[in-house]
């Protein structure tokens, strides 16, 4: 989901109740070619060096990214394996690097995705909010706002091999639509909209979509299932664990707390068609913790502990931030 770019003049609470825009005529502002990115050390709590553990996820560090690259914002999903990390805006935007213990990103690169629907110039065209792949070919989904659809591209995101506009996802909002999307193991694909809602259903669930296989190949016809975020949140972001269940990133805009997020562990194991699916709370990044509007999650291994990363969108607005936070799951 995108806010309207910046309004430097406005006073902080006109910013604060900035309305929901799906303007798809906005220009889109690329990245340039001078690959800079610099990475500030951030505590979770601001103020308390000493906090280290929300819910059941215990912070293992994170850093504030910056670049004076103008198209460097509005990142909404992530990729991480390994070292190397693929951070997507929702203006079609890719920043890549590799990044240690050390936390200093190395082997910079900013690219645009080379297909997508509409035109590039456009960054309704262009409004890419979720990402997964195939961790044994390496192809990647992308799913798009506005247009509601998906791509998929080769494992270096230099082609664009495959497109679908499901027609399951039609009627879905333009500036709501598929702001979630998991590969699983055995081939099918979970899409989650972010307001969109199923027919026929109450108001406070979410339309789920679970696709027998890749859905930019042969037009398959999803199992429709739906979700019940917290009250006033949104699903933003989903990541896969490795035991089947689903880890559900879920935000809020409220005044004054602006922007807060909370996950939730989902059990997606066995799902049935028409099944409404609900999640446990294991974390809630509420003040006194960094609490800016994640839109990225990402899932892996290290070592003998299951590592979890969280990625904000700014929206392009001074007042917010990009952080990239790594947390070790206590499940």
């Amino acid at each position: 989901m995108r806010l309207r770019p910046r309004l430097l003049a406005l006073p902080p609470i006109a910013l604060a109740i900035l309305a929901i825009s799906a303007s798809g005529k906005e220009l889109r502002t690329p990245l340039g070619r001078d690959p800079i990115l610099h990475a500030t050390s951030v505590p979770l709590a601001p103020g308390d060096a000493r906090r280290v553990t929300v819910g059941r996820l215990r912070y293992l560090g994170g850093v504030r990214l910056t670049s004076p690259d103008l198209g460097f914002s509005g990142f909404s999903a992530l990729s991480v394996v390994g070292d190397r990390f693929t951070l997507l805006s929702d203006r079609g935007n890719l920043v890549r690097f590799r990044m240690g213990s050390d936390w200093r990103p190395s082997e910079i690169r900013f690219d645009d995705l080379p297909a997508g629907p509409g035109t590039s110039a456009y960054k309704g065209d262009r409004d890419s909010e979720s990402m997964t792949r195939d961790p044994v070919s390496g192809l990647i989904w992308v799913g798009f706002e506005s247009h509601n659809a998906i791509f998929r591209y080769n494992a270096d995101f230099s082609k664009g091999l495959g497109v679908e506009r499901p027609k399951a996802m039609v009627r879905w909002p333009q500036n709501g639509g598929p702001e979630s999307m998991v590969r699983l193991p055995d081939g099918r694909f979970l899409v989650i909209g972010e307001t969109a809602r199923p027919l026929g259903g109450q108001r406070d669930q979410r339309e789920v979509l679970l696709f027998p296989h890749d859905p930019t190949i042969g037009h398959p016809e999803p199992v429709r299932l739906a979700y019940v975020p917290p009250a006033h949140y949104d699903p933003s972001d989903a990541a896969l664990l490795p035991d089947g269940r689903l880890l559900v990133l879920v935000r809020r805009f409220a005044i004054p707390s602006l922007f807060t997020v909370k996950i939730e562990l989902v059990d997606i194991r066995g799902a049935k068609p028409g099944q409404v699916l609900r999640g446990i709370e294991i974390a809630d990044f509420s003040a006194p913790l960094q609490h800016d509007n994640f839109e990225g999650l990402a899932v892996q291994r290290e070592g003998d502990s299951l590592v979890l990363w969280m990625i904000s969108d700014d929206n392009e607005q001074w007042w917010q931030q990009t952080l990239l936070l790594k947390f070790r799951l206590d499940l």
